[in-house]
């Protein structure tokens, strides 16, 4: 009789796979996973405040809008003598602003950039009617009016030059108030919020609204807009007028003595506001 010291030891082989077959791997076959989508990633999702796919269709929008209105505004210009190169020129415009709006938020001031950043659709039915309104005034006085140019050569020249500076002059506020920035009138103070003294503040309180607004005055003067431009100075009189003296009241309760002195030392560089 052997041992079972004798007995030979066991030997475990690996077993070949069982042949690929259709029914075998089917789609039918794989489970569906289960799982909840994790919290941070839901305000990227679609239809959400910062919309990853809201964000890029925006930006496409506006870049496509940008490159088909320089080109219909270089072609409009160099080869006609149509003085109508003042539509694509403040489209263009437009969007070159909408764009900057979210872009300078992203890059200076990164957590609050969302889909409102590109102020597309939060301005208000006024916002619109009121670009509309330009539009529809350029081309009447243009087309019916034919003799009619504008404002003249000198006020052309102007309004392009308060185009260029308001929206630099914009830009520029936002960046240098990074963190402290913010589209809407703050009622409660951030905990990294700042008063901003620097840069285009030193000079300047509000300089976004400074730089909107001169932006929009250049705008009608480059159209050529008459009712448009009184428009404009009656509409954004009364839109920020009401909104500097709310906003520079929480201000006060913000930083106290600390406002109240650089109020004085400052303006806010729109007529009849502050």
């Amino acid at each position: 009789m052997s041992s079972s010291q004798d007995s030979p030891p066991t030997i475990h082989r690996p077993t070949r796979p069982r042949p690929w077959t259709p029914d075998r791997w089917s789609p039918n076959n794989i489970p569906t996973p289960s799982y909840t989508t994790p919290y941070d990633i839901v305000p990227y999702l679609p239809d959400q405040p910062k919309s990853l796919s809201g964000i890029s269709l925006r930006a496409f929008c506006l870049g496509a809008s940008l490159s088909a209105n320089i080109l219909i505004f270089l072609a409009t210009l160099i080869w006609t003598s149509s003085p109508l190169w003042r539509v694509p020129f403040f489209i263009a415009c437009l969007s070159v602003f909408h764009f900057l709006e979210f872009w300078t938020t992203a890059t200076y001031n990164t957590s609050d950039a969302d889909v409102g950043s590109f102020l597309l659709t939060s301005n208000g039915a006024e916002y619109a009617i009121g670009h509309t309104s330009a539009v529809i005034e350029c081309l009447i006085t243009h087309l019916v009016w034919s003799k009619k140019r504008g404002f003249g050569p000198v006020a052309t020249l102007i309004g392009f030059v308060l185009v260029v500076g308001g929206q630099t002059i914009r830009t520029l506020a936002m960046k240098h108030a990074g963190r402290s920035f913010s589209h809407y009138v703050q009622r409660y103070k951030k905990p990294e919020q700042t008063l901003v003294t620097t840069g285009v503040y030193s000079v300047l309180r509000h300089p976004s609204y400074f730089g909107f607004y001169w932006w929009a005055m250049g705008t009608q003067l480059v159209m050529g807009n008459w009712v448009c431009l009184v428009g404009y100075i009656v509409a954004l009189h009364k839109f920020f007028a009401p909104r500097v003296v709310k906003e520079e009241k929480f201000l006060v309760e913000f930083f106290g003595e600390e406002y109240v002195n650089y109020r004085k030392r400052t303006r806010v560089g729109i007529p009849f506001v502050g």
